[in-house]
């Protein structure tokens, strides 16, 4: 690793991801140096040195991480999907473990920032208590990122590096090719129905139409985690990280419908993934009409997300305030995020 003289150098894993991408962009902009983890092969940049490893793989991780001898703080936000939440708990932990020990062992490592989600409280299994706090007691059964911070805190103790655990709600960022990103999916869907003469069909059930979500802006959540790395307030906390506000589907759907210049229409349970599927090649005489970035729809987005989101017939949202209260005090208006990313969308001619 080239020497430096910046005092802080982060080691990003997962940085191709909703999350990983702006924290990179936002790192930069504090003129920290940069290193991100791929399991893919990538290639360095100006600006960012790209290192190439499989942390599945014990052996390997730790050939690969030795020549980072200077890093100072960790922010972790890679996983690995599995058939069920309790296949994914080993391979998750393993990747977290391969990193975070083998760091330990060769740098000065000051912080290891964990980014999870409210999976911690139990939302992934239906209906939890709302608002989510950070202090309210654990959920039985297996889930990976509950299982990542208990390792974490034990690992922790009697060392001099500190951990700090962010938990954000659905993430708003403009990266395409995500199957993570939300907003990518409501901007894919409102273009087709667009295309299509539909109206802006709601495509949840009465439940979820009526239910409060709360949303995290990508460049909120970089900042609060950069905060939180940096922040002696911050040692061993975790925090739920939102923009503040709290909305309804059924308040949030016309802002959208009005942006794409839709009407609206009742609830009727619909798949975007299977959508995406059943539009692909509409999709893709619209991309060439108006050359567009992308022709085929599933490598922007395939949908997957969005039907989880809108599986959801109960309120899926946290309280931030302990976050507010511990000195980040940055907020981001839900109605305005969605707007700004559906305008970057078209800007990048990702849509029309």
């Amino acid at each position: 690793m080239k020497q430096t003289g910046k005092l802080n150098v982060a080691l990003v894993a997962g940085a191709s991801g909703i999350v990983g991408s702006q924290l990179i962009n936002t790192l930069l902009h504090h003129e920290w140096q940069v290193v991100g983890l791929s399991r893919q092969s990538s290639a360095s940049t100006d600006n960012v040195t790209t290192v190439n490893v499989d942390l599945l793989n014990a052996k390997q991780s730790a050939q690969a991480l030795k020549p980072l001898s200077q890093v100072t703080h960790i922010f972790y936000s890679a996983w690995l999907n599995a058939a069920n939440w309790t296949e994914m708990v080993e391979p998750n932990v393993t990747m977290l473990r391969n990193l975070v020990s083998n760091m330990e062992r060769i740098a000065p490592l000051k912080t290891v920032s964990l980014m999870q989600g409210y999976k911690v409280y139990g939302a992934h299994l239906g209906p939890f208590k709302t608002p989510a706090r950070e202090n309210d007691p654990g959920v039985p059964g297996a889930e990976f990122n509950a299982a990542q911070l208990r390792w974490l805190n034990d690992a922790q103790q009697g060392k001099a590096w500190h951990w700090n655990a962010l938990r954000p709600g659905v993430v708003g960022s403009a990266v395409p090719g995500n199957v993570m990103n939300l907003a990518l999916s409501l901007a894919l869907y409102a273009s087709l129905c667009k295309t299509e003469g539909l109206p802006f069909r709601f495509p949840g059930s009465q439940q979820n139409w009526h239910s409060i979500v709360d949303h995290t802006d990508a460049a909120l959540l970089a900042e609060a985690t950069l905060w939180a790395a940096t922040a002696p307030e911050a040692r061993n906390q975790a925090y739920n990280v939102n923009n503040g506000d709290i909305w309804r589907w059924s308040e949030l759907w016309p802002v959208i419908a009005h942006w794409f210049g839709l009407e609206c229409a009742p609830p009727v349970r619909l798949s975007f993934q299977q959508l995406f599927i059943d539009y692909r090649t509409t999709w893709r005489d619209l991309a060439e009409r108006h050359q567009l970035q992308e022709r085929d729809i599933l490598q922007l987005n395939n949908g997957q997300f969005a039907d989880f989101v809108f599986g959801w017939d109960y309120d899926m949202f946290g309280d931030g305030s302990k976050l507010r209260r511990a000195g980040f005090t940055h907020y981001r208006a839900t109605d305005e995020m969605f707007l700004s990313l559906f305008a970057r969308f078209r800007e990048a001619r990702i849509i029309p």
